[in-house]
């Protein structure tokens, strides 16, 4: 048996350090070596101690990625089987260069608000072509046995909500339940995730942007800082939309707080005068902002030691946002005519999320899980207008070409 699985070429791969040539070496599932680049002229692959050559596939000058790693993906259809659910959501995760999905607890049939309902979410998720990590919903019943048998159980951390952000299944919690619930997550080490807009600044039904405000956002992120700042929980607010708060996630981490924000490409590539009245994207919670707004996202982003450290695709099917496919284009479309790199994208999409949750993957680096993706970052791709997502009739730039998870090569 050679000692080596495969080696995958590029000139292009995309490293913690930021984009070179090189020879990356996969075995048994992970990244054993990132070696210098030998081109085609060279002679071979790398020795394998005596063994034969390990297959080589030599992408000449398309960009390797990291795999994406999906922060917060909804999963359930309403109507559908769960395990259905789980296949086509993956099918689509890999057409968009998501390799790892992190599954939201809410909604959801059931919500994973437990560990039996966790248990159910694993079964249905068995077998399907992409990693699947689980976030563990609080409810205000949730107690600290409920916790700590979630974790047990696979949960990677934990999820909460202000006000609708996991309705029907998860009641947002009040400023006393939420302080309990960081304490308690505190002990576990682990990180909590909340849908910070706070309910009491939402109009009913709280559907448009006139009535889903940016103080919402406010209210509740000043609330989670507060919490936060006295519990002391590793915090992680999103999805985060209102670029007049990024002064107070600035603020939060001067003063000491463990707080970071995630987004989504929606939020940077769309601004709300721009999908027809009917679009998916309208359901949004957060809602889409202004054209200014996106912009100031942007700055927020791109800012130095900012706190927004992840970009998700906020795939929602229960309320008809289908994103998974095309987020990873859609995101580098928009950094691309900002002169931006495809290590950028690579750190939004792939690394901050899986340092976020502590997971093995979103790095090309040895001892890393073997999660790649061939992206041609030149290519036009037309999204079909009969798309049901919010990118539907649009020209984006760039295509997932080829997808290996665990280093075995996946159908996209």
């Amino acid at each position: 048996m050679p000692e080596f699985d495969t080696v995958i070429r590029s000139t292009r791969v995309v490293v913690p350090e930021g984009i070179r040539a090189a020879d990356v070496v996969v075995r048994e599932g992970r990244i054993e070596a990132v070696l210098p680049y030998r081109s085609r002229s060279d002679e071979g692959a790398p020795a394998t101690d005596g063994g034969p050559p390990p297959p080589v596939v030599d992408l000449v000058d398309r960009a390797l990625l990291p795999g994406a790693v999906d922060l917060g993906t909804g999963v359930y259809v309403p109507g559908r089987d769960l395990g259905e659910c789980y296949r086509s959501a993956a099918a689509e995760a890999l057409r968009g260069g998501v390799t790892c999905l992190v599954v939201s607890p809410a909604p959801a049939r059931p919500a994973i608000t437990c560990a039996d309902s966790l248990q159910v979410h694993q079964s249905a998720a068995a077998g399907v072509p992409v990693h699947v990590a689980f976030l563990g919903g609080v409810t205000p019943g949730t107690s600290p046995l409920d916790l700590a048998d979630l974790q047990a159980g696979g949960a990677v951390a934990f999820q909460a909500s202000l006000s609708d952000g996991g309705a029907p299944d998860m009641a947002a919690l009040a400023d006393a339940r939420l302080r309990k619930a960081m304490a308690e997550i505190t002990t576990l080490d682990s990180l909590l995730m909340v849908h910070a807009e706070d309910a009491s600044e939402l109009g009913t039904p709280a559907v448009s942007a006139g009535r889903r405000p940016p103080r919402a956002e406010r209210r509740g992120l000043e609330r989670v800082i507060a919490a936060a700042r006295v519990v002391g929980t590793r915090t992680h607010v999103g999805p985060f939309t209102a670029a007049e708060c990024a002064a107070l996630l600035s603020a939060a981490g001067a003063a000491g707080v463990e707080l970071g924000a995630h987004t989504c490409p929606h939020y940077l590539c769309l601004p709300e005068d721009l999908p027809g009245p009917g679009s998916p994207v309208h359901a949004c919670r957060p809602p889409l902002r202004s054209d200014a707004n996106r912009k100031a996202l942007w700055s927020a982003l791109l800012e130095e030691g900012s706190s927004i450290r992840t970009v998700g695709s906020g795939h929602l099917p229960a309320i008809g946002l289908r994103t998974l496919e095309w987020s990873l284009s859609a995101l580098w479309t928009a950094a691309r005519r900002r002169g931006l790199s495809l290590d950028d994208l690579a750190r939004w999409t792939a690394q901050g999320p899986a340092d976020l949750l502590r997971l093995n993957r979103g790095r090309i680096a040895p001892g890393f899980e073997a999660d790649l993706v061939a992206f041609d970052d030149g290519a036009v791709t037309p999204v079909p207008s009969t798309d049901p997502g919010p990118y539907a009739g649009m020209d984006l730039v760039g295509r997932v070409e080829r997808v290996w998870v665990g280093g075995l090569s996946a159908q996209t």
